[in-house]
């Protein structure tokens, strides 16, 4: 990580006079070259059999995973698995095509390792994606596809947003995830309170048994925000576990600017999601707190604030199965993967399935 911190990462800060969106754009051009070489990224991201999990009836080839927002169209699938990622989650992915938020969108706190964004679902629509994922075949990993709700619907009419991107998706995913709590589309949290999210999860539920003929669906998971209440969470939690969802990410990004270092509180006050460092802690509890309300019963993906192997196993100690990444790969770069990886080896508890 080194080479990426003092040679890498000043030129893709620099690029586009400091625009993270740029360095975003450009980081996923090279790495659609690398997927253009299937069998070069295939041996490049061969990874120990001990570290394979199953987790909701999928076996990963390791628990670290590429997190939904950077690769939202699902551009540069093929590569992800030559940095040692063992699953990735695309989108968020929205029925309708959209550009999402005004420009610019995206800003880097560097004294924090944080990240805030704003991007607003910015996505070439479930249409697009089904046919990219069509060509694409077998990636070689399980493949998460995030869904949320088209800007431009209504929010009385986001049942069948969502319900029709999960159709349209449905043959390629492993795993679906229900985006509820992204802080960049107005209206979307409230689907997280317990009607308005037990009526969406019922219709996901339904479609999904329909699609695949009447047998068990294909796991569901819902990303929850870590800005909710204890008594809420309990609350979803409940509404998870009635409507037989697979498993809960937790957690998406935050409305809060607390851990902020000084040199980037004006920063910090621009509008959007905050990640990163400032994120692990709050991730971590909130995590911690599924697993003990839920007794370890209902699988949980840890996301927030992971930058060094440490912060993984940490969250995987508290009761996460499956970990993911995305700021971690701006500020420490993709030997970050490699490294984690071979911490989790020497964890064998924190690696015991769950």
């Amino acid at each position: 990580m080194t080479v990426y911190r003092h040679l890498v990462r000043p030129v893709l800060y620099r690029l586009g006079r400091g625009d993270a969106e740029i360095a975003h754009e450009q980081t996923l051009r090279g790495l659609r070259l690398l997927g253009a070489a299937p069998k070069l990224a295939a041996a490049l991201g061969r990874t120990s059999p001990a570290l394979a999990r199953t987790v909701f009836g999928i076996r990963f080839p390791t628990p670290v995973g590429l997190a939904a927002g950077m690769d939202k169209n699902g551009v540069a699938l093929p590569a992800w698995r030559a940095l040692g990622f063992g699953f990735v989650e695309v989108g968020t992915v929205t029925a309708e095509p959209q550009p999402g938020n005004p420009k610019p969108r995206l800003f880097r706190l560097v004294d924090s390792e944080g990240v805030i964004n704003r991007m607003g679902f910015n996505n070439e629509g479930s249409a697009a994606l089904a046919t990219r994922l069509d060509a694409y075949g077998d990636l070689g990993y399980p493949l998460g596809v995030s869904i949320g709700k088209s800007k431009v619907t209504p929010i009385e009419d986001a049942v069948a947003d969502y319900v029709t991107s999960l159709r349209r998706l449905y043959a390629y995913g492993d795993y679906f995830a229900v985006n509820v709590s992204s802080p960049n589309t107005p209206g979307l949290r409230s689907l997280q309170d317990a009607g308005q999210l037990r009526e969406l999860l019922v219709a996901l539920r339904n479609e999904a048994l329909a699609l695949g003929n009447g047998a068990e669906p294909k796991p569901i998971l819902v990303k929850i925000a870590p800005d909710l209440t204890l008594e809420a969470i309990d609350e979803l939690l409940g509404v998870c576990t009635e409507t037989k969802i697979a498993g809960i990410i937790a957690t998406n990004t935050t409305l809060s600017r607390d851990g902020l270092k000084p040199d980037d509180v004006a920063r910090g006050a621009e509008a959007g999601g905050l990640s990163g460092r400032p994120l692990t802690g709050k991730a971590r509890r909130t995590v911690a707190h599924i697993h003990e309300a839920t007794a370890g019963q209902l699988p949980i993906i840890g996301v927030g604030g992971i930058l060094d192997p440490d912060d993984a196993t940490r969250m995987l100690d508290a009761g996460a199965s499956l970990v993911q990444i995305y700021t971690g790969l701006i500020y420490r770069g993709p030997g970050l993967i490699r490294q984690t990886n071979r911490a989790l080896r020497q964890a064998p508890v924190a690696l015991e399935t769950r």
